[in-house]
């Protein structure tokens, strides 16, 4: 058996099986219930909340925290609208066919929830270091909700060490280096090896800054992408309108029955659309994964409920419009079934619908994507070290070796990668298979704690909406 069909089996058949699957829909149809499903009573509110952090309308400046509540949001964006929505994205229908799309958005209606609760969670459980900067996530929710509030000390123990060991598999296993390489290799005629250098050292630069340097550059890079990309890909899709009628009928039909071998695809059993689909869902839009609360843990906000909103307005955006445009595009343009995976299947798409001049747009994109992405998951990673580390007196020596070392390991996937000569999808597979664990540990942590995010909901329902009678003993941070 060689390596690619040996990581197959492991990622599809154990870490990404039915089990899973099955406890991330679980919870996140438990806690639309618990919650009066919020992610659709609140759709309107997110928006407006998003909308007026673009445009400067809602200034929480007084508040602690780190980065601007729309700086957050750009930074968490960052993360979320990347590669994985464009190489991700074409993965699972390479490998699971259209019926993955279909996957793709129930994991996203159960994602706007999931991201909500823990985005919320975060921000209220959140600590201060010792420079007054504010620094949350599953670690510090695990520890002080359930450890703490709850008083499950062993739960707390054996949860937050699993999360912290899980997700620390992000540092060795990147796949934005390799896609972006990929991309541009493809496109431009680069070397992989080259390019991927000369990546890491642009990486270099741009974390050099810290955490808020960072922010700054995500507000600035991440609307702007979002625009190009979807003047670009609506233009393909339009074109190519009268296509589609099928496409719609091949993800319905393919959701429920499996898609037969066409063209250079293989055949795909509904099983593997199920389970390609609801990982490049998460994977892409980071719902339950508890990314994007590091990122909103450190947003300036009065109340948490505030910024966990943005929470279902991320998913929404990168899962039923970035990353929906992108399976059309595919599929419109009839590269779906070409036998191409990976980046290189968006790209080829684009090169399709407008010519060489798109697929050399896209692969730049592809770039800035990589960029803002690959410096959202170091700002990520460093809030499970800082906690990992606490106030030891190595913490300070911890966080500069970090630092320095990043972007080393991705960099090292695409040397292995390339000398084994592994196909894109055996990549994705490798990178599926660093997100299992904490997604796991952290899903399990967001059903414990969901009645504290209704108690949130409820007190801000009393406090801005006028619903209910105000509590004034009810803490909206868990340290005030």
């Amino acid at each position: 058996m060689d390596f690619e069909t040996l990581i197959n089996i492991i990622v599809y058949d154990y870490m990404w099986g039915m089990p899973l699957i099955v406890f991330i829909l679980g919870a996140g149809v438990y806690i639309t219930l618990r919650s009066g499903f919020f992610q659709f009573r609140g759709f309107g509110m997110s928006m407006k909340q998003a909308f007026g952090n673009i445009f400067g309308k809602n200034k929480d400046d007084k508040s602690a925290g780190v980065l601007s509540s729309f700086e957050a949001m750009s930074t968490a964006l960052g993360t979320t609208i990347g590669v994985g929505n464009i190489g991700g994205v074409a993965t699972a229908l390479a490998l699971g066919g259209p019926g993955a799309i279909f996957w793709m958005w129930i994991s996203g209606l159960c994602g706007m929830v999931i991201k909500t609760c823990e985005i919320t969670l975060a921000v209220h459980y959140r600590s201060n270091d010792e420079n007054g900067e504010a620094y949350g996530g599953p670690n510090y929710y695990i520890k002080k909700g359930i450890g703490e509030e709850l008083n499950l000390k062993a739960v707390f123990k054996v949860l937050s060490c699993l999360f912290a060991v899980g997700f620390s598999l992000s540092y060795f296993i990147n796949i934005q280096t390799y896609t972006v390489s990929e991309a541009l290799s493809t496109t431009f005629g680069f070397g992989m090896l080259g390019t991927s250098i000369v990546f890491t050292v642009i990486l270099y630069i741009m974390i050099s800054g810290g955490f808020k340097s960072v922010g700054k550059i995500a507000s600035i890079l991440v609307p702007f992408m979002c625009i190009f990309y979807l003047v670009c890909g609506l233009f393909i899709v339009l074109r190519n309108i009268d296509q589609l009628p099928h496409c719609f009928a091949l993800i319905f039909q393919g959701a429920f029955s499996g898609t037969a071998a066409t063209g250079g695809f293989a055949g795909a059993a509904m099983s593997v659309a199920i389970k390609t689909g609801m990982a490049r869902s998460v994977f892409s839009n980071e719902a339950g994964w508890g990314t994007a609360p590091m990122i909103h843990a450190s947003a300036k906000v009065d109340h948490p409920i505030k910024q966990g909103m943005l929470g279902i307005f991320e998913v929404f955006v990168d899962t039923f419009i970035i990353c929906t445009l992108t399976c059309l595009i595919i599929m419109v343009t009839g590269q779906w079934n070409s036998g191409l995976d990976g980046a290189e299947l968006t790209l080829s798409a684009f090169e399709v619908g407008i010519g060489s001049a798109g697929r050399i747009i896209l692969a730049i994109g592809v770039f800035l994507f990589g960029i803002t992405t690959s410096s959202g998951l170091y700002a990520q990673i460093e809030v499970v070290l800082r906690y990992v580390v606490g106030e030891s007196k190595i913490k300070k020596y911890a966080l500069l070796f970090y630092k320095w070392t990043y972007p080393l390991p991705s960099l090292i996937l695409v040397l292995v990668a390339v000398f084994n000569e592994f196909s894109g999808t055996t990549v994705w597979l490798i990178s599926d298979a660093g997100v299992a664990l904490p997604i796991f540990i952290n899903i399990l942590a967001l059903f414990i704690l969901t009645p504290k995010f209704t108690a949130l909901i409820k007190d801000y329902n009393a406090r801005y909406l006028g619903k209910g009678k105000v509590d004034e003993n009810f803490k909206v941070f868990y340290e005030e």
